[in-house]
C-alpha cells in the first residue's frame, strides 16, 4: 500500500504564488509517474501536470507557463509551483502516483491518489 499526502494549499490573493508538495510513503522502491490534478465542485478532475522518474514532464495545454512540476525521487515527493494565481485556479489539487515498484521488485499496478489540498484565490 502507498499513501500520498498533499500540503501547501491555502488562500492567496490573485497574483500570488503557492508551492504544493505531495509525499508518497509505504511500500515503495520507485515510482514511475507522479502527477498533479485539480477538480472544482461539480466538474471533472483535470490534469495539471505529470512527471516521470527521469524528469520528463507533461503539462495540460491550459496550464503551461504558470505551473511548474518537479520531484525529488529520493524523497518520493512531487512539487507544483504555481505563479500568478488567478481566481479560476481555485480548486482542490490532488496528486497521484503510478507505475510503482515495491522493494521486493514486484510491480504494483495500482494508481494511488492523495486526499487533496484546497487552493482558494481571491480577486
Amino acid at each position: 500500500q502507498v499513501q500520498l499526502v498533499e500540503s501547501g494549499g491555502g488562500s492567496v490573493q490573485a497574483g500570488g504564488s503557492l508551492r504544493l508538495s505531495c509525499a508518497a510513503s509505504g511500500s515503495i522502491r520507485s515510482i514511475n509517474v507522479m502527477g498533479w490534478y485539480r477538480q472544482a465542485p461539480g466538474k471533472e478532475r483535470e490534469l495539471v501536470a505529470r512527471i516521470t522518474s527521469d524528469g520528463i514532464t507533461r503539462y495540460a495545454d491550459s496550464m503551461k507557463g504558470r505551473f511548474t512540476i518537479s520531484r525529488d525521487n529520493a524523497k518520493n515527493t512531487v512539487y507544483l509551483q504555481v505563479n500568478s494565481l488567478k481566481p479560476e485556479d481555485t480548486d482542490v489539487y490532488y496528486c497521484n502516483a503510478a507505475g510503482i515498484y515495491v522493494p521486493s521488485g514486484y510491480y504494483d499496478g495500482m494508481v494511488y491518489w492523495g486526499k487533496g489540498t484546497p487552493v482558494t484565490v481571491s480577486p
